[in-house]
């Protein structure tokens, strides 16, 4: 059928909980490289505090994902700001010359 992406339906354990969900068939490998780099996270960070449960562990793992998003946002920003001033710097100096 043209116009419309394959799809199929997966299960995926995280910190131990099954979730179902329907991806695009392209999307699984990394999909799934995700899951279990997360639940990698997860588990250094439960060997690490050993007095948190898994709730907390995964959590702390959402927050250190979530920093990391962030960061790379801003250095995103900041590149296309650059890129904006170095353009601008472009122009005048094709107009000087």
């Amino acid at each position: 059928m043209e116009g419309q992406e394959e799809t199929k339906n997966i299960t995926v354990v995280v910190a131990g909980r099954p979730y179902p969900l329907k991806i695009r068939v392209e999307d699984e490998a990394s999909l799934r490289k995700i899951v279990k780099e997360v639940n990698e996270k997860i588990n250094r960070f439960q060997l690490t505090y050993t007095h948190k449960d898994k709730q907390d562990c995964l959590s702390m793992a959402l927050l250190t994902y979530a920093v990391d998003l962030h960061k790379t946002q801003l250095a995103t920003a900041q590149e296309a700001h650059l890129s904006a001033k170095l353009s601008h710097l472009e122009a005048l100096l094709d107009q000087e010359v």
